[in-house]
């Protein structure tokens, strides 16, 4: 099991496009993604629990009923959400692309991102559709070009593994930058393969394997109206259907999750105005959510995003995220580290202070990846959160976001 270049396309029998369109102002910013299967094939999605829904993700859910789909299209730079005729646009938009690809509507999974409460005009994507089309090939980097929004730059990662004697691919783009605190996805990630997996079974690994990697992702909680995942699988890989919980199942799952931890570090990395990846792991929890809620807590924390900015050892903050977290923690367990490239050092032992190395401490925190290992010393299960420090440029970006 290996990573690979390529992104969506590394798997067989997958194409995709992005072009400008006109939604965007920025000519020079691509804003209409398209992903297409060569072969119809079983699909799966999750979605974000905001009450405040984006209008594409009611149109995909209902698309994705039977649990097929043969292509995904998305926008950038408009939201589609809270428009009186938003559904009419998104289901517009996969009746303009099955008519130009030759596919039913109703295997086109549709995506928006961008500002909310803006009439979505289709009239730009009408006359881009041809160009798209035209424009598929065995390219990632246009479409995770295309979907980006305040990110800077493109999310994308593949992997291949082997099931029963063949070669089998996993790849995936995602976006997200700001508004991310997802309880689901990440904002928008599509993720493709060409092993055959069921799509009961597609869904089951796509839903857990969430709950350990793009549930884990804290920007700056807040929760989009707009998180999806998506992905498809054609089974042009040619191995045995994986319809149960076997060998291959498990294999399939270690695979995805290679896939959908790199994309999910590549956002908490690109948070907006970010200059650290923040990655907490935290070890010896009493249950599975214990251990999500406490590293989840952490990253969380504004306080301490803010320390992390400023390189900031105030373990304190650690231990009051743990605190209120709502996880079963017995405090005076409670070790904290910190580790990045120059070292580790150990800031909290028992839950109480210990003497180290400041200068250390501050050296290790001035790097632009920093581990926070937390050991709870109660059990045997762990998790790890993703995020980032919180920086003057977070509150530059969306104070002028619509402006």
């Amino acid at each position: 099991m290996k990573m690979i270049e390529n992104g969506i396309c590394a798997p067989k029998g997958f194409k995709a496009s992005g072009v400008h369109c006109g939604i965007r102002k920025n000519k020079e910013k691509k804003d209409l993604a398209l992903i297409y299967s060569m072969k119809r094939a079983n699909a799966a999605a999750i979605y974000t629990k905001n009450l405040v829904k984006g209008a594409p993700l009611i149109v995909t859910k209902e698309h994705l009923a039977d649990g097929k789909a043969q292509a995904i299209i998305c926008n950038s730079g408009n939201a589609n959400t809270c428009n009186p005729d938003g559904v009419k646009i998104a289901s517009s938009m996969c009746s303009l692309l099955a008519e130009e690809l030759a596919v039913s509507p109703e295997d086109v999974i549709v995506a928006s991102t961008g500002v909310i409460g803006r009439r979505l005009d289709i009239k730009p994507i009408k006359d881009a559709m041809p160009c798209l089309v035209k424009g598929l090939a065995e390219k990632s980097a246009p479409a995770a070009e295309a979907i980006m929004t305040t990110d800077t730059r493109i999310k994308e990662a593949a992997v291949s593994f082997d099931i029963g004697g063949r070669e089998c691919r996993i790849g995936g783009i995602a976006k997200g930058s700001g508004m991310i605190n997802p309880n689901m996805a990440t904002m928008l990630a599509f993720l493709t393969t060409d092993c055959s997996i069921s799509s009961p079974m597609l869904q089951k690994a796509l839903q857990e394997d969430a709950e350990d990697t793009f549930n884990m992702i804290s920007v700056d909680g807040d929760t989009s109206t707009n998180d999806m995942a998506a992905i498809l699988a054609n089974g042009l890989a040619g191995n045995q259907e994986i319809t149960e919980e076997n060998e291959d199942f498990y294999k399939f799952k270690q695979a995805l999750n290679m896939v959908t931890a790199a994309l999910s570090r590549m956002i908490a990395a690109d948070g907006e105005g970010a200059t650290k990846l923040l990655e907490c792991k935290v070890s010896g929890a009493k249950t599975q959510s214990d251990a999500r809620k406490a590293a989840k807590a952490v990253v969380d924390s504004s306080l301490l995003k803010a320390a992390m900015f400023g390189s900031d050892p105030n373990w304190g903050r650690i231990m009051s995220a743990l605190g209120s977290s709502g996880a079963d923690i017995d405090v005076n367990k409670v070790d904290v580290a910190f580790k990045s490239s120059p070292g580790q050092v150990v800031v909290c032992r028992d839950g109480f202070a210990v003497l180290y190395p400041e200068e250390l401490a501050r050296k290790i925190l001035e790097q632009d990846h920093i581990q926070i290992l937390v050991e709870l010393k109660d059990g045997v299960f762990s998790a790890t959160a993703f995020g980032c420090d919180l920086t003057y440029d977070y509150i530059k970006i969306n104070g002028e976001y619509t402006t």
